[in-house]
């Protein structure tokens, strides 16, 4: 496992600039982004709907190839990186979407050791073994041989969490080092939503996480260390101490 220095950046992004299309449809949805992330952040994103977010958070996640300026992972450039280098990128990241994205076929333990079979580092009883720890943590160690069916909707979002796989179980059983996440509780209610980045916060902080969250739930900012505001493909500013500024 690679060892990440406490005072080092796990995300340093530097002028940015992104584009959609080609030729005269191209279009550029990203502007001069600059922003560090230290590590064990909690960081979100907010703004308008097609501010460039999601962009945003796809390019750091590996998802897709960063076109011009920097953006380093954990030390590693992926501006103009090829496929090998994104999946390898993607490899120490974990993901929470919306969806929910479980495999109905398997049971909520197979779902979470599918997070770990990618990683390919572990025995069949390993894997097991860290899958029922991983669930006990977030409170389903009751539900490990459980289907998706019988999972409630807040119980889902607990099981799995995305890119191709989705949920904090799955999402923190491999102890990735950056947990990516994009509006995680949009299909939540109020509750369920606080439990589930509550959560969130919880586990990353015990495991040494840092993450990178983009929401428009404006009832779950207090959670993170820090709030960045994107509007039109710019990054238009930056808030700590978010209590402390809606109060004064």
């Amino acid at each position: 496992m690679q060892t990440i220095n406490p005072s080092e950046p796990v995300i340093s992004i530097q002028n940015l600039d992104h584009y959609f299309g080609t030729g005269q449809l191209r279009k550029q949805v990203l502007f001069n982004i600059n922003l560090t992330i230290n590590t064990g952040e909690i960081v979100i994103m907010t703004g308008p709907s097609g501010s460039g977010k999601t962009t945003l958070l796809t390019l750091a996640g590996g998802l897709r190839s960063a076109q011009s300026g920097s953006l380093q992972i954990l030390g590693n450039e992926l501006c103009k990186a090829n496929a090998k280098q994104l999946t390898q990128a993607r490899r120490t990241n974990g993901y929470i979407f919306q969806a929910h994205n479980l495999h109905g076929s398997l049971t909520a333990i197979q779902n979470v050791r599918m997070g770990l079979e990618l990683q390919g580092k572990m025995s069949g009883k390993e894997m097991l073994m860290q899958s029922q720890k991983m669930l006990e943590e977030v409170g389903l160690g009751n539900r490990l041989n459980y289907y998706p069916d019988n999972l409630s909707g807040g119980q889902k979002q607990r099981v799995a969490i995305p890119t191709e796989r989705f949920a904090i179980a799955r999402a923190l059983v491999s102890q990735p080092k950056i947990v990516l996440a994009d509006e995680p509780t949009a299909a939540l209610d109020k509750q369920s939503g606080r439990d589930v980045v509550e959560l969130m916060q919880k586990l990353a902080k015990e495991h040494g996480c840092t993450i990178l969250l983009v929401t428009h739930d404006n009832r779950i900012l207090d959670i993170a260390d820090r709030i960045v505001y994107m509007e039109d493909g710019h990054l238009v500013r930056e808030e700590r101490d978010f209590l402390q500024s809606i109060a004064s």
